[in-house]
């Protein structure tokens, strides 16, 4: 347990000179030692519990959820609720701690704004909360069918697929970050 303690200040070590990790001097939390710690939590959790880090079951037991609330007959004769019932189970715990922590972090890191659009949004495509609503909305559809495509979610193949070194990950990655590239450059500058 003491090298995972050391684990921060090598971290801070390799980063860029000048920049002291442990004392960020920006608003939010030090990216250095939140990423050691998400290094980190992903090793306990692949000791502990044998599981990897994962948020993308979450949204189907959600959908679980509500399909038994409003049409509960079907929801039990689908093919995927058969094999995996909706249930309130590890991932589902991790995606509900994950709000909430980030609610932490805004707080505590001075980064909560308590704003409908942020200012770059409100520059680029005005004041209107239903486009960006639309617009998250159909950015959370794509990413729902993207995580069912790949096979995981960002978390699952951005985080544990890569600590475990699994090619298909590191694909998901790649093509995460030059799909990311892809849309922001031209949402944002064009």
């Amino acid at each position: 347990m003491s090298g995972l303690a050391v684990l921060p200040m090598s971290v801070a070590v390799a980063a860029e000179p000048g920049v002291n990790a442990l004392n960020y001097p920006g608003p939010a939390w030090s990216p250095y030692v939140v990423g050691a710690g998400i290094g980190v939590l992903s090793w306990l959790t692949f000791y502990f519990s044998e599981k990897s880090i994962g948020a993308s079951s979450f949204y189907a037991h959600i959908a679980g959820f509500f399909g038994k609330l409003i049409a509960p007959r079907h929801t039990k004769s689908l093919a995927y609720f058969k094999a995996k019932p909706p249930r309130v189970s590890w991932g589902f715990a991790f995606v509900v701690a994950t709000i909430v922590g980030g609610a932490i972090a805004a707080l505590t890191g001075g980064e909560f704004a308590n704003e409908w659009l942020p200012h770059m949004w409100e520059a680029r495509f005005g004041e209107s909360i239903v486009l960006r609503a639309a617009i998250g909305f159909g950015g959370g559809l794509l990413m729902a069918f993207g995580a069912r495509l790949a096979g995981g979610c960002t978390s699952g193949h951005g985080i544990s697929g890569t600590l475990q070194l699994n090619p298909g990950s590191w694909i998901t990655v790649i093509c995460l970050f030059i799909g990311g590239i892809a849309v922001a450059i031209p949402l944002f500058t064009l």
